[in-house]
């Protein structure tokens, strides 16, 4: 009988785990400030999406392509309510592709970054000898170098693509996590609960994935946070100076190089539709960074 109540309340514990999971995280949910998060979910929706929100091919031209401006003005057409472009592609359906195409970049970018930096951070610091020093001074250099500066020459020496681009914001970025974990680690490595792991004959592995890795999660996840709208605002840098995903693949980036020589001609809706999606994006992404920040900093969330 013994035997049968351990192993029945071994069952229900899981549900109970999950359960107080599930709470937490909607108690999280429901701090968090509400709208940078509702554009956040807006963005991520339009993204998913885009095949049923877009109503013409954002590569392909509108027929008839003379209809370019908005219906605000004469000329103008309610099938294109943003207009077209000078190739007579439909702004809006671009605005939507391109939303897919930056948020794919700068998500990707910003966790395989994040995967690196904080697996050479954590290296760095609870190895420390050679391993720091190399991965210091790798760190150091990069860090003496302009992101924008070192991006184009990247850019330039790889051949163009999504995924090139994806490489290069891990490139520029996994030294933003590995300093700060690093710095982490170095006052974990002296806790007793790691140096209790080493006493029982612990791996160095093990004793980084298992008992360190958790104590930097809340770390890594504000830097994440932090760093999309970086990678968001440095995808559509490389895209307007023409080094960035190649058209006709539709990015805000590309779109704002493309809307260049309408800045003369009061063409307003070329420019202002994809700067106004970037701003409020990267907007959205730094204050949940803020937020997250004190969120998970009690010595800030107590001022």
């Amino acid at each position: 009988m013994a035997t049968e109540q351990v192993q029945l309340g071994d069952l229900t514990a899981p549900p109970g785990r999950a359960n107080s999971l599930a709470a937490k995280a909607w108690s999280f949910a429901l701090e968090a400030p509400k709208l940078p998060t509702l554009i956040l979910l807006f963005v991520i929706l339009v993204a998913v999406f885009a095949p049923l929100l877009a109503q013409h091919d954002p590569e392909l031209s509108v027929k008839p392509v003379k209809i370019f401006d908005p219906p605000v003005y004469s000329g103008g057409s309610w099938t294109t309510p943003l207009g077209t472009d000078f190739q007579g592609r439909d702004i809006l359906s671009r605005l939507i592709y391109g939303a897919r195409t930056s948020l794919i970049i700068g998500l990707l970018g910003t966790v395989f970054a994040g995967a690196v930096g904080v697996t050479l951070g954590i290296v760095s610091g609870y190895i420390g000898g050679v391993w720091d020093q190399v991965i210091m001074r790798v760190v150091d250099a990069k860090l003496a170098l302009p992101s924008l500066v070192f991006g184009i020459f990247l850019a330039a020496t790889f051949s163009p693509g999504l995924w090139t681009i994806i490489l290069i914001l891990v490139i520029v970025f996994w030294t933003r996590y590995a300093r700060v974990i690093r710095g982490e680690v170095l006052s974990l490595r002296e806790r007793d609960f790691v140096k209790l792991a080493e006493a029982t004959g612990a791996g160095r592995v093990r004793i980084m994935f298992k008992h360190i890795l958790p104590n930097v999660a809340n770390t890594a996840m504000v830097l994440f946070s932090l760093t999309v709208g970086v990678a968001v605002i440095l995808e559509a840098s490389l895209s307007f100076l023409g080094v960035g995903v190649p058209p006709p693949t539709p990015t805000w980036g590309n779109m704002l190089a493309e809307a260049r020589p309408t800045l003369i001609s009061q063409r307003w809706t070329l420019t202002v539709a994809p700067g106004l999606c970037i701003m409020l994006l990267v907007l959205a992404a730094n204050l949940l960074g803020d937020w997250l920040r004190v969120r998970m900093d009690p010595q800030l969330r107590n001022r």
